[in-house]
C-alpha cells in the first residue's frame, strides 16, 4: 500500500510526512491493521527513516497508529463499542460543521461536491472501492472545510484519522444503503436552499443510515464470525462476505 504515498520534498521533512500519512488514514488509503515498515515506507517517501519513524510515533499519540510490544506499529482497529461512541460524537460535531457551512459556501462548490458525488456512485457501481473511499471523504470534508472553522475542523479530522481505515470494511461488504434516496442528495438540496437544518439532518442521516451494514459487520468482527484479513482478502479478490454471514 505504500506505492500510493507521493514522495516527499526536503524540507520539513517530518511535519511533511506526517501530513502525508494522516491524509491517507483520513482518506481510508490504509486498511485496519496494516503494518507499517519503516525503511519500505521511508524509500516509498524518498526521505530518511528518522522523519518517518518520527511522523509514524506522532499518529500513534494521536491513536490513529498503535505500537506492539514497542516496536510494531500498526493502522488502530477500532471496535463496535469505540467506533459507535465516536459517530455519536461525530452526529454532533459534524452536523454542527455542515450547518455552519450552508450559508458560507459558494454555488460553484456545491456543484463541485454533486460531481464527487456521481464520481462516488460510479466507482461504488464499478467496484472501485479504494476511489469510492476516497469520494467520500472529499465529498465531507469539503463541506466541513466550507464551514471556516479551523479549530472544530481539526478535531473532525482528528476522528477522521481513526475512522477513515475502517470506512474501507464498507466495501464489497457493506456498501452504504439508505431507507430512501442517497443521503448526500438531501444534502445538496439543502445547501443550494441554504437550509441548515437540512443541511444537519442530512449529514446525520448519512452517518446512520449508511453505515448499518458497517455496524453489522463490526458486530461480526467483535464476535469472531469473521476476522480482519477475511475482509481484507475478500476485497481483494472481488468477493462478497456479506454483513449477514
Amino acid at each position: 500500500m505504500t506505492a500510493s504515498i507521493a514522495p516527499i520534498a526536503r524540507d520539513n521533512l517530518t511535519t511533511r510526512v506526517y501530513e502525508e500519512l494522516r491524509r491517507a488514514m483520513m482518506e481510508g488509503r490504509f486498511w485496519p491493521g496494516h503494518r507499517f515498515k519503516i525503511r519500505d515506507l521511508a524509500a516509498s517517501l524518498q526521505v530518511s527513516e528518522t522523519p518517518v519513524r518520527e511522523a509514524l510515533m506522532q499518529l500513534v499519540r494521536e491513536k490513529g497508529l498503535e505500537m506492539e510490544a514497542g516496536r510494531s506499529i500498526t493502522v488502530a482497529q477500532l471496535s463496535l463499542a469505540q467506533y459507535l461512541e465516536l459517530r455519536s460524537i461525530r452526529l454532533h460535531l459534524e452536523g454542527m460543521a455542515g450547518a455552519a457551512a450552508t450559508t458560507r459556501i459558494e454555488p460553484r462548490e456545491i456543484d463541485r461536491l454533486a460531481a464527487v458525488h456521481e464520481k462516488l456512485i460510479a466507482n461504488e457501481d464499478h467496484g472501485h472501492w479504494f476511489e469510492a473511499v476516497r469520494d467520500n471523504w472529499e465529498f465531507h470534508h469539503s463541506i466541513y472545510q466550507a464551514a471556516q472553522m479551523p479549530e472544530l475542523l481539526a478535531i473532525i479530522e482528528g476522528i477522521w484519522l481513526r475512522n477513515g481505515p475502517l470506512v474501507n470494511y464498507q466495501y464489497p461488504h457493506a456498501r452504504p444503503t439508505y431507507d430512501g434516496r442517497h443521503r448526500h442528495l438531501d444534502i445538496l438540496d439543502a445547501l443550494r436552499a441554504r437550509d441548515e437544518n437540512g443541511v444537519r439532518k442530512g449529514i446525520q442521516q448519512d452517518m446512520i443510515e449508511g453505515g448499518r451494514l458497517l455496524v453489522q459487520v463490526l458486530e461480526r468482527l467483535n464476535d469472531g464470525a469473521v476476522t480482519p484479513e477475511e475482509l481484507r482478502r475478500a476485497a481483494q479478490n472481488g468477493r462478497l462476505v456479506s454483513a449477514a454471514g
